[in-house]
């Protein structure tokens, strides 16, 4: 019969550190962690992995794999540059083009590296939304605008003008 102060069968004294075991779990208070997996033990299953990382291609091919974000910062990064010699409208254009190729890229390819940041559907939304909100601005800006919505500039007078 064990002493009062002496621990049962299977639990760790006071003091002692538990270890453990799958660090996808917390341990219990025997030291068995609550939820067991062999997938993938070292990454979170609550939130999604990230496709970006390295597992899947060996060091000398990580580079190859990031070519879909590497296109899309190329075209933002022509667009900035485009912008900063004075050619606003074509290269802001350019800048929303690159996020919409983000878009095509992320609805088209199966892995695009660091160009996937959320779930495939976020990112396409995301993606898209400011891709088009950025060209369509462009289009709209002034002076010359390639683009006119008339509800738009009546909406401006209405609200001014109340």
């Amino acid at each position: 019969m064990p002493a009062e102060n002496t621990p049962a069968e299977g639990v760790p004294a006071e003091g002692d550190e538990i270890e453990v075991r799958d660090p996808v779990s917390v341990p219990d208070a025997d030291g068995v962690p609550r939820r067991t997996t062999r997938r993938f033990p070292k990454f979170t299953r609550d939130t999604a992995r990230p496709e970006g990382a390295g597992r899947a291609a060996p060091g000398d091919a990580l580079a190859a794999r990031q070519w879909p974000i590497i296109a899309v910062l190329g075209v933002v990064a022509v667009g900035l540059l485009v912008t900063a010699l004075d050619v606003f409208r074509i290269g802001t254009i350019l800048i929303g083009v690159g996020l919409l190729l983000g878009a095509v890229l992320r609805w088209l390819l199966p892995g695009v590296g660091m160009l996937a940041v959320r779930s495939r559907f976020t990112d396409i939304v995301t993606y898209g939304v400011l891709g088009t909100a950025i060209v369509l601005l462009a289009l709209m800006a002034q002076p010359d605008p390639w683009l006119q919505i008339p509800f738009l500039k009546d909406t401006l007078h209405y609200t001014v003008s109340s």
